[in-house]
């Protein structure tokens, strides 16, 4: 009995601390599950604020205002479970190493070749800091002109986005710089670069030229003589969704295909155009005034993009668009994408006097591979252009064919070594060993084709090359000055010599116009002549007309009254002789036999009625 009346005090107590022990470990549950439920919360308020290359949570650049991106509604808390997988997951997955070890490519050392000679700008594009180098002062100085910062360091990219791009140029250009590191393992460079996306150069050569300061390299798709942004390939080399329109060297083919389909020569002999005139571009806006078939030789048509859109882009398919025998060319906002395209028919294409250029456009000739055209006269000089080639079609046919082989030869390999030398020779040019910024993200494959929308992630996996072999990159040659002036000198003369060529042709068309103008003053004034001529006569023969008119009024008077006066002789001798024969019926002294003594003037014959009535009336005796 003592034994189990000890027995349940300690039971009691063993019951009061399990019970204690069970109240602090829900206690501690429920403490920890609601510190992780505000630190989830806290997650997805700062992951609603999460900047990425889709354009989340960033403005459109202050510099080129558009409208921002608007995102499907599925909700914030969807969207922003999917930058925390994309963002923060897919990059450091165990999964992505295993299948980037397995899918590494291959480089072939033996095929090591010179780079092509339009390369040689890469030197040119560089000049600016050639002595100075490149510090981080100069990369803090180009932020203020940048929408996002790519750093690589080991051959990993992380990107620190400031600004929104356009669409979806941010994405496709990352993805371009993620192809260029799979493609060349362990070659790429450690940089820190600064990018812009939007169309015009900023960075003016004027303020730097007698600067102690160099200035802040800043990378962009374009730049002209004023200014030293530095060119690099433009997004669409790896497609462009919104326009319907396929990585370069699939869309390349298709153009290609398409010029096949009606020969040069039985061609539109016409020159073609069709884009967007709405874009703040007075020379677009002036190619509107030449769409005349029959006075300027050209074909402009608007381009709706809306429209285009909306019916699935069926009317702007490029490979459609190689019908005519000339195409145009003319800038936009500022360079325009379409270049590539338009060169890719073998149409001779007609550009109009550019002020910017691309990283490849500088390595055209003209009447090589294009027809210049002056702006400041633009349709006389699109119409002497079409009529030039008209008029010699085997000449113009090889212009449209060396076009068109230059943009051939411009595929993939080219434009990746085009950007692994920039890269290189920048890199080479930085005084500072480039650090990941805190606020900068790692970017990888996988991540940009999570955060893509489904029309962007197939044309994004297109761009991605079938084989895992490529050739090392080509070998650049150092600066060549004597190129450069080369290049530019030719350039030059062969521009010139057409301007005065279609001068000569103006002048001569002038002094046709002018002879036929002369020709046509002196035909006008024969014809006044003979018109003042023939007045006159008309004013001579009047008179003569109303001197005839009165005579014969007068000779109808005279008549009239000649006529008249023989009337009442007439009547007279009627009477007359009306009297004389009353007094021979009344037994007048006559003698019978005797002829009647003739008073009247006139003469009486058997045929007057006088004489008849005197005939028919029997003689009356005497007494």
């Amino acid at each position: 009995m003592v034994a189990v009346r000890r027995s349940r005090p300690l039971r009691n107590q063993l019951f009061t601390r399990i019970t204690v022990v069970w109240f602090l470990c829900i206690l501690f549950i429920l403490l920890a599950f609601s510190t992780t439920c505000l630190l989830v919360v806290d997650k997805i308020k700062a992951l609603s604020v999460t900047k990425t290359i889709a354009g989340d949570n960033l403005e459109p650049t202050p510099w080129h205002p558009f409208p921002a991106k608007i995102f499907p509604s599925d909700g914030k808390y969807t969207r922003a479970s999917q930058i925390f997988q994309c963002s923060y997951l897919t990059c450091s997955s165990p999964l992505r190493f295993i299948r980037s070890y397995m899918n590494k490519n291959e480089l072939l050392h033996n095929t090591t070749h010179s780079c092509p000679a339009l390369f040689q700008w890469i030197h040119e594009d560089l000049a600016q800091w050639r002595v100075s180098g490149i510090t981080e002062n100069n990369i803090k100085a180009a932020k203020e002109f940048a929408a996002f910062r790519v750093v690589i360091v080991d051959g990993r990219l992380y990107v620190d986005p400031y600004y929104a791009c356009v669409q979806s140029r941010m994405m496709f250009t990352i993805w371009g710089l993620l192809q260029l590191l799979e493609r060349y393992p362990g070659l790429v460079p450690d940089v820190d670069i600064m990018f812009d996306c939007m169309d015009k150069p900023k960075i003016e050569r004027a303020k730097y030229r007698q600067s102690k300061f160099s200035p802040p390299p800043l990378f962009r798709y374009c730049s002209n003589r004023d200014h030293l942004d530095i060119p690099f390939p433009d997004w669409s080399f790896w497609g462009w969704s919104e326009t319907n329109l396929a990585p370069w060297e699939e869309e390349f083919n298709n153009i290609k295909e398409g010029s096949k389909a009606v020969k040069w020569i039985d061609r539109k002999p016409t020159a073609y155009w069709k884009g967007n005139p709405d874009v703040s571009s007075p020379i677009r806006t002036k190619l509107l005034e030449c769409n005349s078939s029959s006075m300027w030789g050209a074909e402009i048509l608007r381009q709706n993009w809306f429209e285009e859109a909306n019916a699935g882009y069926e009317q702007s398919k490029l490979a459609n668009q190689c019908r005519n025998r000339y195409k145009i060319y003319t800038e936009g906002f500022a360079w325009s994408v379409s270049f590539k395209y338009i060169l890719s028919c073998d149409s001779p294409v007609l550009v109009v006097t550019p002020k910017y250029y691309d990283f490849f456009t500088r390595g055209l000739m003209p009447r090589e591979n294009y027809l210049p055209v002056r702006s400041t006269k633009l349709c006389t000089s699109i119409k002497f252009a079409v009529d030039w080639g008209n008029s010699h079609p085997a000449e113009a046919e090889a212009i449209g064919k060396g076009g068109q082989k230059f943009m051939e030869d411009l595929n993939m390999d080219n434009v990746y070594e085009y950007m692994f030398h920039l890269i290189s020779e920048y890199s080479k040019l930085q005084k500072f060993t480039p650090q990941v910024p805190a606020t900068a993200q790692e970017v990888c494959k996988e991540s940009v084709l999570c955060l893509a929308e489904p029309k962007e992630r197939f044309v994004l996996e297109s761009s991605i090359p079938k084989t895992l072999t490529y050739p090392q990159p080509c070998s650049l040659d150092p600066p060549n000055q004597k190129l450069f002036k080369k290049w530019t000198d030719k350039k030059t003369k062969v521009i010139n010599d057409i301007e005065k060529m279609e001068d000569i042709s103006q002048t001569k068309k002038k002094e046709v116009t002018e002879i036929q103008s002369i020709q046509n003053k002196k035909s006008i004034d024969i014809e006044k002549m003979e018109d003042i001529s023939q007045t006159k006569k008309k004013e001579a023969t009047a008179p003569s007309k109303v001197l005839d008119r009165n005579q014969r009024t007068q000779n109808k008077k005279s008549e009239d009254a000649h006529q008249g006066e023989k009337k009442k002789d007439m009547i007279q001798t009627k009477k007359t002789e009306d009297s004389l024969e009353g007094k021979n019926l009344g037994g007048g002294d006559m003698p019978q036999g005797k002829k009647r003594k003739k008073r009247s003037r006139t003469k009486k014959t058997k045929d007057t009625p006088s004489y008849r009535k005197l005939e028919d009336k029997p003689q009356g005796k005497k007494g």
